[in-house]
């Protein structure tokens, strides 16, 4: 039984099975970046995505194998199949030729593709069945998510900003940022307009052509957030200037203070939310059912 990792029912889910679906979700290489130079911890994490691997194709096989309990009709099931194919050439590839040649190039025969999509369908065929598609989430349910998880509803304070940034120049003869940052100023103070200035003078592109909205958790420079938050709608700031010499000016166009977004604002994201835990709950339940009814044996 060696490489087998469970059977369900007559069908062995194998360590290749379970390197193949790892490798499809990009599991590995996911992990690798995470845990750089953490040996230990990369291990763990491997060996608990393996294990979930293993769980994934169980609850797999075990809705294929309640499929084939069912003795639906295989004729309708081949029309879906070819449906779906027939949509991949049209969509991917340009015939069935091509289709073939690029799967055979991808080490997959159309067999096993075809085989891949059969399945796919069955699970979807089921899951439609047992668990739904449509959850209906009552309007107090919504409510109650609501209070119960109100850090997550909260708006920062927010100051859209329109910036010019100066930078050190390398160049002997380009004048310092601290004093081109207050000629500038002075000029604005004169009257020029804030946005054609950034335009000419701002070093920074992104910073140069628009303005955009800054939460507090952003993650500027302390001298900058500091600065940029005390500013009223319409203010254009000192010259602010940073432990890098780098040099700031800015122009709050408006400012949004914290506040908790209304229910009204968030109760599409809370239903779909809700949803989709509702969801996995039943369905859990139905493949912890399908698991008691069927032979399922680990190694």
């Amino acid at each position: 039984m060696d490489g087998i990792k469970v059977v369900v029912d007559d069908t062995p889910v194998t360590q290749v099975d379970v390197d193949l679906d790892m490798l499809g979700r990009g599991a590995v290489e996911t992990l690798q970046r995470q845990y750089v130079g953490q040996a230990e911890m990369f291990q763990k994490k491997l060996a608990q995505a393996e294990s979930d691997s293993v769980e994934r194709l169980l609850d797999r096989q075990l809705i294929l194998h309640e499929f084939r309990s069912l003795k639906l009709p295989e004729t309708i099931l081949d029309s879906e199949v070819d449906r779906e194919i027939q949509n991949e050439i049209q969509s991917r590839y340009m015939d069935r030729m091509t289709m073939r040649k690029t799967l055979q190039a991808e080490g997959i025969t159309y067999e096993a593709h075809r085989k891949q999509i059969r399945e796919r369908i069955i699970i979807s065929i089921l899951s439609h069945k047992n668990v739904g598609s449509e959850v209906i989430i009552s309007p107090h349910k919504i409510e109650a998510f609501y209070m119960a998880h109100t850090n997550e509803f909260k708006m920062e304070d927010e100051v859209k900003l329109r910036m010019i940034v100066l930078t050190n120049s390398p160049a002997s003869d380009a004048p310092q940022p601290r004093r081109l940052a207050e000629e500038i100023l002075a000029k604005i103070n004169e009257g020029a307009d804030f946005k054609q200035l950034a335009a000419v003078y701002s070093q920074v592109p992104q910073r140069r052509e628009k303005s955009e909205w800054i939460a507090r958790s952003y993650g500027f420079q302390k001298e900058i957030a500091d600065v940029a938050f005390s500013l009223k709608p319409g203010e254009v700031s000192k010259v602010v200037e940073t432990p890098d010499g780098w040099c700031y000016l800015m122009l709050a166009e408006d400012v949004r203070h914290a506040q908790m977004k209304s229910l009204g604002e968030v109760r599409d994201q809370i239903e779909g939310t809700l949803k989709l835990e509702e969801r996995a709950r039943l369905e859990k339940l139905w493949l912890a059912k399908l698991k008691k009814k069927t032979f399922v044996r680990y190694f």
